[in-house]
């Protein structure tokens, strides 16, 4: 069947813009979440639980969005979803899914309010700022590469415009030509960059740490064979902090997509 002649086509843009959306509130109330706007993070607040019960509950919320997102992102189970919805579909699913898995986690989530460090005063504030610089980092990075791509918007159009899909060019620039997983390194920042750490928020940063080396371990795999440059790339250019003295080359390659993590971010697709 050509997916591109079906008259629903239209419904592709719509589902992309509601995907792309959905993903907009998640990643707000994900800064809400860790960060905190006037107030305590929302990592700190929520329905009181025995502090077994609430860990288990955590940890559960943290493995269903590693299996959702390392799941989907595999390219066995790409090809799968290929079969069954049209190019224009597919990364806005990822991308909705990714959602309502990040939406699940934030609203089920059990406080462990023990305080594990407090930081007042000048480190305290110095702190607050790395922390918001680490989200700062983590949007501009996906604008380093192709933001629209990355979010499914890019797919959905094409396929409303009747014109065929092809990735965006392998190129490194920017921030990418230092690191390799810049939106990863972000996230690092944000996990860390608490200058109130309870045992609730240690819990996600932990687990969110795993599963950012986890994660970007499969993707990087996975890159090495399906582009035959990356391994050049990867031997070149630091993961998460930039090498020193390694010698950059300016020719391009293809931009990181990653499976994510992202990039895709990762750390994610």
């Amino acid at each position: 069947m050509d997916h591109h002649s079906n008259p629903t086509r239209p419904a592709y843009l719509a589902f992309g813009a509601f995907a792309y959306l959905l993903f907009g509130v998640a990643l707000v109330w994900a800064a809400l979440f860790l960060t905190g706007v006037a107030g305590a993070p929302l990592v700190d607040r929520g329905p009181a639980a025995p502090a077994a019960v609430a860990a288990a509950i955590d940890v559960a919320l943290l493995g269903l969005f590693a299996v959702q997102h390392s799941v989907m992102a595999r390219p066995a189970f790409k090809r799968a979803l290929a079969r069954a919805l049209p190019a224009g579909a597919e990364r806005s699913l990822f991308v909705l899914a990714a959602s309502v898995v990040l939406l699940v986690l934030f609203s089920q989530w059990r406080p462990l309010p023990a305080v594990v460090w407090s930081l007042g005063g000048s480190a305290g504030a110095a702190v607050v700022v790395a922390a918001w610089a680490g989200w700062l980092l983590l949007v501009a990075s996906t604008w380093m590469i192709d933001h629209f791509d990355l979010f499914g918007l890019r797919q959905a159009w094409l396929a409303f415009r009747r014109r065929p899909y092809s990735g965006p060019p392998f190129q490194t620039r920017w921030l990418y030509a230092w690191v390799r997983h810049p939106i990863m390194s972000a996230f690092l920042v944000i996990f860390w960059a608490v200058p109130r750490m309870t045992a609730g928020h240690l819990l996600f940063s932990v687990m969110a740490t795993g599963y950012v080396f986890v994660g970007t371990w499969f993707e990087e795999r996975d890159l090495v064979r399906a582009v035959p440059e990356y391994a050049g790339y990867r031997r070149r250019v630091g993961g998460f902090l930039p090498r020193p003295f390694a010698r950059r080359d300016d020719r391009g390659w293809d931009a990181l997509r990653g499976t994510g993590g992202a990039p895709r971010p990762a750390g994610g697709d």
